[in-house]
């Protein structure tokens, strides 16, 4: 019996496809690096829109605090006083009130 020795026959790359296999991967490359630079430009930009969101919560965090502040200075005898003098004019029995002449 004889026995049939198998060969295998080494099949070459062609240059066209070894060409094609270069271009594919510089594709792929130039690809990937886009996209991180736009993924870059995007998260900086998010960093700044954070940072300015940071700082208009502690301007409204202020500005909640001024208003609770107000609201209990709203709720005192020295409002009251203030607005009935400055407002509707009117003054204590014993008090007397000199104004200048204009």
């Amino acid at each position: 019996m004889a026995h049939k020795v198998r060969r295998r026959s080494k099949k070459r790359i062609s240059r066209f496809t070894k060409f094609g296999i270069v271009v594919l991967c510089l594709v792929i490359c130039g690809t990937l690096i886009y996209k991180s630079n736009v993924l870059n430009e995007q998260r900086n930009e998010y960093s700044k829109q954070i940072s300015q969101l940071q700082k208009e919560k502690e301007e409204a965090i202020n500005k909640a605090k001024e208003l609770e502040d107000y609201e209990k200075y709203v709720k005192t005898d020295e409002f009251v006083e203030e607005v009935a003098r400055d407002k509707l004019g009117l003054v204590y029995k014993d008090e007397v009130i000199f104004e200048p002449d204009s």
